[in-house]
């Protein structure tokens, strides 16, 4: 088991990765709003009224979702594909970033997997 994150600085590909998510077996993720540091150091350096007028031209840009779930070891290729797939892949700039690590123990799914 590994826990799969993927940080999305393209929003407009959320719901779309989701749906392909949940159409090739992969559920349960959770998404959270997150800012990136250099975002929040950037924004502190603007006048709050540029700051106000920029994230009303450019919202999505402002903020990214972060996209976690516990997949399967096998699962986790097929998680980096969809990504590739519904963001052009994040070879593009400022697209995101995705990440995997092992897992020891996980508790609370509908099954139960103790290493």
């Amino acid at each position: 088991m590994q826990v799969f994150v993927f940080v999305l600085n393209r929003t407009e590909h959320l719901e779309n990765l989701l749906q392909s998510f949940s159409e090739h077996g992969i559920s349960g993720a959770t998404v959270l709003d997150s800012k990136g540091m250099a975002r929040i150091l950037h924004s502190e350096d603007e006048l709050p009224i540029i700051y106000g007028l920029r994230s009303i031209v450019e919202p999505e840009r402002r903020s990214s979702k972060t996209i976690f779930c516990v997949l399967p070891d096998e699962k986790v290729q097929l998680a980096r594909d969809i990504v590739n797939k519904v963001t052009g892949g994040l070879d593009v700039p400022d697209s995101g970033i995705m990440f995997a690590m092992p897992l020891t123990f996980v508790e609370g799914l509908e099954k139960t997997i103790k290493k």
